[in-house]
């Protein structure tokens, strides 16, 4: 393992007033969101779409500064015969990888899940290194309900996550980290505060015995926030506080950067989240954001899979990274989103 050039990679990540793009929906889950724009999914829609994002050229190469890609995607090559890969780089982002193969149920812990995919890791990262990757992404989803968390699917997912990141180090990727605390809820900002700092602690502890090099690392962790379905939404502000004191409590200096996940909230919430966090600093780490919906949205919606709509879904998703990489820097305001409306 080159620590030195995992520090640099990740470091890359993170850079100030650029995010991670996260264009990983499995084909199940990118089937739904072309469903809700009346487009069809199949092999070509979903390279046309991907190919749109990742042709945009101000967004890609001024706010972007990584993308992480779902399996079908990294293989696959442009209309006119591109890697679509190549097409990241050449916008100066760095292509990453979604390794997890998604969940199964949790034995003797009922409603609960734990994410698998470690069997064959190691030769598939190897074939996404000499395919050009450089970084990737595993998921833990924890929940949040009446007896659960139970400490079982909090230890044996925290304990995958850690198992999962000490592969990529060893075969010179960097691992983003991701334990999402789900939002769905209805409770509280204090239950989501209090189950996310055991989840990152045991995160952390199970890093260390799995001998993960910090600095080689980046971290994807939800925001602190209330439950969907509470009828009292913590604020702005209350979100942003409660979250910076939560990773100042849970997350070690050593590592170089935090890419939040918007897990659900809408748009300008997971934009104007982590622009009030940035009026808090200074902070230990840098963070950004590493978006999926909260980015995709607008553009698929501009696009809806007519070729003609390409400029329109393309300005959408523009706008939405300019959005967020001024957030990463604590210069987003709502009127600018006004403006450009």
């Amino acid at each position: 393992m080159n620590l030195a050039e995992l520090n640099k990679v990740a470091t890359a990540m993170v850079t100030p007033g650029k995010g991670i793009l996260a264009a990983d929906e499995s084909t199940g889950t990118i089937k739904k969101r072309f469903d809700a724009i009346k487009v069809e999914s199949t092999e070509e829609t979903r390279r046309d779409y991907r190919e749109m994002l990742f042709r945009s050229a101000e967004a890609m190469s001024k706010y972007i500064s990584g993308v992480i890609l779902y399996d079908e995607t990294i293989w696959q090559n442009a209309k006119d015969g591109t890697p679509l890969i190549k097409l990241i780089e050449q916008a100066g982002a760095i292509p990453g990888i979604k390794v997890d193969e998604g969940t199964q149920e949790l034995p003797n812990c009922p409603g609960e899940t734990v994410t698998v995919g470690l069997d064959k890791l190691a030769e598939r990262l190897k074939k996404y290194y000499e395919r050009g990757a450089r970084f990737a992404k595993w998921r833990a989803v924890i929940d949040i309900g009446a007896h659960v968390p139970s400490m079982t699917a909090i230890h044996v997912n925290a304990h995958a996550l850690a198992r999962y990141a000490a592969l990529c180090q060893a075969a010179q990727i960097v691992p983003i980290v991701e334990p999402e605390v789900l939002m769905d809820g209805d409770h509280d900002i204090e239950r989501c505060y209090e189950v996310t700092q055991r989840v990152l602690n045991k995160t952390f502890q199970e890093l260390r015995v799995q001998r993960v090099a910090l600095e080689g690392m980046i971290l994807k962790p939800n925001m602190a926030v209330s439950g969907k379905k509470n009828a009292k939404q913590a604020s702005v502000e209350v979100v942003a506080e409660k979250t910076i004191r939560l990773l100042k409590s849970c997350v070690p200096a050593a590592v170089p950067g935090i890419a939040f996940l918007s897990g659900g909230q809408s748009d300008e919430e997971a934009t104007a989240h982590l622009n009030a966090m940035h009026r808090l600093g200074p902070l230990p780490w840098r963070l950004t954001f590493s978006y999926g919906r909260a980015l995709q949205a607008a553009p698929q919606r501009a696009w809806s899979g007519r070729p003609e709509n390409i400029a329109s879904g393309q300005r959408a998703f523009t706008h939405r990274a300019r959005m967020n990489g001024l957030a990463s820097k604590g210069e987003w305001a709502g009127d600018l989103e006004q403006k450009a409306a």
